[in-house]
């Protein structure tokens, strides 16, 4: 049974699933019930050291760059709408591939032309990210996003760290707008 998270909780990865080496971070929201654009949520991976401050380019995961550098981390698709049931964008992460630098896998969400199709994360519904043990399929965590977001374009969801050698995540639910640019910049790439 999945840990139920909230804003700011913290889970102890290995303690709720020994032997956890991969993760399967699934996101997903419903279509849109109004008129206008289907929101097009876009899920990314930012890989930072102990500075907080990005890798590089190689530690960047997202739909169009879906692989790490390394081989650690891995996205498996773009979802244009949030057709279907369950996860709607998946990323995989190796944590024995994960390079001994890196110290914190930041899970941001973005709106596709959030702008242009004057959306933003209170308009959408049911969004929500689980990790689950890839091996053997068995959610360890989920944090459904229940706040109003009504002038947020993007979230950072989840943050994944590295403390006491034992990894942890962390249910964040910090937006800001600007989009992907922003967020990359803020953590020193782009």
């Amino acid at each position: 049974m999945a840990i139920s998270l909230n804003k700011g909780s913290r889970v102890n990865l290995e303690k709720e699933a020994p032997g956890l080496t991969r993760l399967h971070l699934g996101l997903g929201w419903d279509l849109r019930k109004t008129d206008g654009n289907d929101f097009d949520l876009d899920a990314s991976v930012l890989m930072l050291d102990e500075s907080d401050k990005a890798i590089g380019e190689e530690g960047f995961v997202f739909y169009n760059a879906s692989k790490s550098g390394c081989g650690s981390v891995e996205h498996q698709g773009d979802n244009l709408t949030g057709a279907g049931d369950g996860d709607d964008e998946v990323i995989t992460v190796d944590l024995k591939k994960i390079p001994a630098n890196i110290c914190k896998l930041l899970v941001a969400v973005t709106i596709h032309d959030a702008e242009a199709r004057n959306q933003n994360f209170g308009m959408v519904d049911n969004a929500f990210i689980r990790i689950a043990n890839q091996d053997n399929g068995e959610d360890v965590a989920r944090y459904d996003l229940t706040e109003d977001y009504s002038s947020e374009t993007s979230l950072i969801f989840a943050e994944i760290y590295k403390k006491d050698d034992q990894w942890r995540a962390v249910a964040k639910g910090d937006g800001f707008a600007g989009g992907l640019s922003v967020f990359l910049k803020t953590y020193g790439l782009g």
